[in-house]
């Protein structure tokens, strides 16, 4: 089944690229942080938590539709754990009886969601059936971190991750390329690759900035107080943030930029394929500084 999800439409759900083929199982609205500076996701959507009837009417109708075809379901909205980890047992625990063929359960996860849950609740809801989870961390740097206003510093963004891989469950990595613009891009290069380092994500996401409508930073580049990379500066952050990296070779962490920010689609599995990487980022960056007229900021920059 092809990204089935039910509930009213008066607000927007976003999910994964991965997740196109889930059931999108919606158990809150919105996002209980919806304070960083870049996104504008969820700006104007009242957070709520949706109720035990609005979720299971979602279940009843999917259920209905295509009981056995429903072998993914993904938690939406931006932050599902934000949830008391009962509940979300109880959700669990409800998706594997009504849908025999449930593979995997996966979910955003906001830092400040996972900090106020314990290792063992973690793995409560990993023995439950929540798999995979995706954290948005955007940066290691703390300055950065605060400056975007992710509730979190460096060492508490590495905390997040190191707890979520010792319940056993899969992560997947988000970062931002630009997001500390272009005075902070050596430190914030520099201090991802150390929580990368840190955690042993089993999944990366480079994203690259997008000044979107409706943002604070969108609001700061108008005004003068942000400087944007541009494109060839973006693979020179990531080149550093990969030629940082030092993982152990026993490890098998899946790295991508396949998001619709990117200007050059990347992958690859580090570490063993740092070094072709690292050539293929080089390419990206000799390409991109051939294009003497590109504009910037026409890349839904300031859209």
């Amino acid at each position: 089944m092809a990204g089935l999800f039910f509930d009213d439409y008066d607000t927007p759900v976003f999910r994964p690229p991965s997740e196109a083929d889930s059931f999108i199982l919606r158990v809150t609205r919105g996002c209980a942080h919806n304070s960083c500076t870049y996104c504008n996701m969820y700006r104007g959507v009242k957070f709520e938590k949706l109720s035990d009837e609005q979720i299971m009417r979602q279940i009843a109708i999917a259920y209905s539709v295509d009981r056995d075809g429903v072998r993914r379901v993904f938690l939406a909205d931006g932050d599902a754990l934000v949830l008391p980890t009962e509940r979300l047992l109880k959700i669990l625990n409800t998706l594997k009886k009504y849908f025999p063929n449930l593979e995997r359960v996966s979910s955003y996860a906001a830092p400040g969601d996972i900090l106020r849950k314990s290792l063992d609740e973690l793995k409560q809801l990993r023995e439950a059936g929540l798999q995979l989870l995706y954290y948005g961390m955007e940066s290691g740097d703390s300055q950065t971190l605060k400056d975007i206003r992710k509730g979190v510093n460096g060492e508490q963004s590495i905390e997040v991750g190191k707890r979520v891989r010792a319940a056993g469950m899969d992560l997947s990595i988000m970062i931002i390329l630009g997001i500390a613009g272009v005075p902070g891009s050596e430190r914030h290069a520099l201090a991802t690759a150390h929580a990368i380092n840190e955690i042993k994500p089993t999944h990366l996401s480079a994203l690259s900035l997008m000044l979107y409508r409706g943002s604070e930073l969108k609001d700061q580049f108008e005004r003068g107080e942000f400087t944007p990379l541009p494109p060839y500066g973006l693979m020179e952050e990531l080149k550093v943030i990969v030629e940082h990296l030092d993982l152990p070779e026993t490890e098998h962490m899946i790295f991508r930029s396949n998001h619709v920010s990117n200007y050059i689609r990347l992958a690859a599995t580090l570490p063993r394929d740092k070094e072709k990487l690292l050539a293929d980022i080089d390419e990206s960056i000799r390409y991109l500084k051939s294009k003497k007229n590109y504009d910037v900021y026409n890349h839904d920059w300031t859209k």
